[in-house]
């Protein structure tokens, strides 16, 4: 895709996602977007895009660790309930409960019987959420093993991008199969008429982007909540004010004069 098209599509796409935001919190709805996907799929960075423009007070993402060993002998769902919305918030969940139906049952992380157990409860938990009136909206980001080895390959060439790369990432392509196979299983568990899941064909980041946004956009019956009328107070007139010398003070050395000059 075209840099300007897109760039220009994705602004007016995030400015909708202001709206929506003002609206979730003018309406104290609670809305809840799962990211999911293989690794190297374009999440994070849709995940990124979403949240760019929006209040961190209202909208956060949440990325959870793997689990301690207190939290492994909680209720599964149990560390992921405490991270829903209140009311007027958004939580971007970047992985989810889903961890279960994927990385810990290919990667063996679980039990064939804790596997069955999510696969069953699953259901219930979202048809729960939903029935309590929280907006649920599920993504699963679809790549080719072709571009996410083309993209792991980037990834470990990159040092900005390398802290991206895990063991477990690079024995995905090993597991690939493995990986499609729990998916699938996870699709028939949880593809439900209350919580039903979207595929976002991802080999494409860009339009991935834009038409994970827009769908997340149409999907909502917001609408557009007037922001509060403001106007800059004229400045009152100086009282005699005197900065303090600069020399009493300690500032950052000026590293972006050596570029100008060079």
């Amino acid at each position: 895709m075209n840099r300007a098209v897109y760039e220009r599509e994705l602004y007016r796409l995030q400015t909708e996602l202001v709206k929506l935001q003002e609206w979730v919190r003018a309406e104290a709805a609670r809305l809840v977007v799962v990211f999911e996907g293989r690794d190297a799929a374009g999440k994070g960075g849709t995940i990124k895009r979403v949240a760019e423009h929006l209040n961190p007070r209202v909208a956060r993402i949440v990325a959870l660790p793997a689990p301690t060993e207190r939290e492994r002998s909680q209720w599964y769902f149990q560390r992921y309930v405490e991270h829903l919305p209140a009311a007027g918030e958004i939580v971007l969940f970047d992985r989810s409960w889903y961890n279960r139906a994927g990385v810990e049952h290919v990667m063996g992380f679980c039990t064939p019987a804790e596997h069955r157990r999510f696969l069953h409860q699953c259901p219930i938990f979202e048809r729960l959420l939903v029935e309590d009136g929280v907006l649920l909206r599920k993504y699963w980001f679809s790549v080719s093993d072709a571009v996410q080895e083309q993209r792991f390959r980037r990834r470990l060439d990159d040092p900005t991008r390398r802290w991206k790369l895990s063991a477990m990432d690079l024995e995905s392509i090993t597991r690939w199969e493995a990986y499609s196979r729990a998916k699938d299983e996870m699709l028939v568990h949880t593809d439900i008429p209350e919580a039903p899941w979207y595929i976002v064909e991802s080999d494409d980041k860009r339009s991935a982007r834009l038409n994970m946004i827009a769908h997340l956009l149409s999907t909502l019956l917001y609408r557009d909540v007037p922001p509060p009328r403001l106007g800059l107070p004229a400045r009152p007139p100086a009282s005699g004010y005197r900065r303090p010398p600069r020399d009493l003070q300690t500032y950052v050395p000026d590293h972006a004069a050596g570029l100008r000059s060079g």
